[in-house]
């Protein structure tokens, strides 16, 4: 047998998961394997431990190497601690660095410091770690834009930002892609990383004070600080529009801590347009941001402006694609919200809730003559709402029967239930007296209210039901209406639910009460697990129709600026 198959393999499987003890016996008999290459791509049996991270197996196999064996590299260029800097293993490194305090400056495959695999690879505590190790001037002019764009790319913004303050013109440096720090970041709408939080930072940027001391828009404000500071206001605008308008971008996935940064810094970027003439109100508009859509109540008198612009509309219904002219703000929001917009909430009835709200707030701040304005296809806002609604309104009607339906089949069914059990009284009627022979127990009380309160909850979900499914269903009536009527018809279904269980569990107390009252207990108790079942499995819906009726209603009501000072 090839030795490559008798030794080598075993080998690696052996240093794969970390099997010190069968690995040895192969080294004991083969010493020359302990440093030698054991894989077509000539990584040691030091390689594979390291990045398999078994520290045990790297700390034995330590002890039968020399010094000039820790640092072998493989057909790429790298090192074993390339390895342990890849997988973020401190106590690997450490016991490779205590062999070579210089391997930290060694370069691997692709000419890459051992730092930069660990920043690639998102290992925030050997970053810092490894950073503390090198001298600033051992890094060249790539390795300083491979750390500082690799750290944001991975969401270490905090070391990103240590970065940028060492190297000041990263600022405006350009990846591969041609794309800036800020290009970048206008996409990140929320940390990625544990390291993009700062309880560590001594000093912290101030930042919009609603946005919780987060070190990504801390990176974001000294960023661009350091442009407006060494760059002329065209040069300003240049960087943040090629390759293409960070701003509107960062509009259009709804990152409002980004946009108030730099507004905040330079609010005449407010004034910006892309190339359908659109602000980032109209940008926040047509992908549904409430909260940045909020910054038109910050600049007063001057959203009269912005309002009356102009914009174009693109038409893919068409076998080729056509601009709409003249549309307005509001015709903006008469188009259907992006999908993962409308999904912020389920069924399709709450969807066309959630489009009149954003029509009819975006309506609030629009100049009566152009409410009624038409565009290059002469239509209003009103008139392209109902066309471009249309479909989600009929699925909307399908839902709402359907669900209406189910919902009045459990009503009748509890309805009947207990209408019956007030006929046939439990334990009974006195023959003599013709008077529930229970009728002074407490249990019996319990029956009677619980069974009334069952009968009539239930009725009156009915008639709710009954009124969902003889509605109109035209547009506004999903607007209050008919999610209002929904959640009061589940409401009094619950009820229902309720009380018939309190009446079942009543009910069987007064007959089953004689002898052993194990069995009545036990009953009781079992009553009230389907009623948090029935709230558990119905929680999305409520959650949705309340998010959707009075919580959306709200987010138009801002609770933090995006213009600070």
């Amino acid at each position: 047998m090839h030795p490559l198959f008798k030794f080598c393999v075993p080998l690696y499987k052996y240093g794969m998961k970390g099997d010190w003890a069968a690995a040895k016996r192969i080294l004991e008999n083969n010493e020359i394997l302990k440093h030698a290459a054991i894989t077509k791509g000539w990584s040691t049996l030091l390689h594979v431990a390291a990045g398999a991270n078994h520290s045990h197996f790297v700390e034995e196999l330590l002890d039968m190497l020399l010094d000039k064996h820790v640092l072998l590299q493989d057909s790429k260029g790298n090192t074993a601690f390339c390895f342990a800097a890849s997988s973020g293993n401190m106590s690997i490194a450490n016991l490779l660095l205590d062999r070579n305090e210089y391997l930290p400056k060694i370069r691997g495959g692709g000419g890459y410091l051992p730092i930069q695999f660990a920043v690639m690879q998102g290992k925030c505590e050997m970053t810092w770690f490894l950073y503390r190790k090198i001298n600033r001037e051992e890094f060249e002019e790539p390795d300083r834009k491979s750390l500082f764009f690799s750290s944001i790319k991975t969401g270490n913004h905090r070391f990103a930002l240590q970065v940028a303050e060492h190297w000041p013109d990263l600022a405006w440096a350009r990846d591969q892609n041609n794309d800036t720090a800020l290009h970048i970041l206008a996409f990140n709408q929320a940390p990625l990383h544990s390291c993009s939080h700062c309880p560590d930072i001594a000093h912290p940027i101030k930042i919009n004070p609603g946005m919780e001391k987060q070190v990504t828009f801390q990176l974001v404000k000294y960023l661009w600080e350091n442009i407006l500071l060494n760059k002329k206001i065209s040069e300003v605008i240049r960087i943040i529009s090629e390759p293409y308008q960070a701003i509107f971008d960062a509009a259009e996935v709804g990152n409002f801590g980004f946009l108030s940064e730099l507004i905040s810094a330079y609010p005449s970027l407010i004034w910006e347009v892309d190339n359908e003439n659109h602000s980032i109100i109209h940008t926040a508009v047509s992908h549904r941001h409430a909260n940045i859509f909020n910054l038109i109540h910050e600049i007063e008198s001057q959203k009269d402006l912005i309002v009356t612009y102009m914009v174009n509309l693109s038409n893919p219904t068409h076998s080729e694609p056509t601009v709409i002219k003249n549309n307005t703000l509001l015709h903006l929001a008469a188009k259907l919200a992006p999908p993962r917009q409308l999904e912020l909430v389920s069924g399709a009835a709450l969807q066309m809730c959630l489009e009149i709200i954003w029509f009819e707030e975006v309506k609030k701040i629009m100049p009566p003559h152009l409410i009624i304005m038409k565009n290059s296809d002469g239509l209003t806002a009103q008139d392209l709402f109902t066309k471009e609604h249309e479909g989600l309104r009929k699925k909307g009607e399908e839902w709402m029967k359907r669900t209406a339906e189910f919902c009045m089949l459990i009503s009748t069914v509890i309805a009947t239930a207990v209408f019956s059990a007030a006929i046939n009284i439990p334990g009974g009627i006195d023959d003599g007296t013709k008077k529930p022979n229970y009728l002074n127990q407490t249990s019996f009380l319990v029956f009677a209210i619980s069974d009334g309160a069952a009968f009539i909850s239930s009725s009156t979900a009915i008639l709710i039901f009954l009124s969902i499914l003889m509605s109109r269903y035209a547009e506004y009536d999903f607007y209050k209406s008919l999610p209002l009527k929904l959640i009061s018809g589940l409401i009094t279904l619950f009820i229902s639910i309720a009380c018939m269980m309190v009446a079942f569990a009543s009910a069987f107390f007064i007959t089953y009460n004689y002898g052993s009252r194990v069995i009545p207990d036990y009953i009781a108790v079992l009553v009230c697990p389907p009623l948090f079942l029935y709230i558990f499995l119905q929680f999305s819906l409520w959650s949705d129709i309340i998010y959707s009726t009075f919580y959306w209603r709200t987010l138009f009501r801002p609770t933090k600026r995006m213009i600070y000072t």
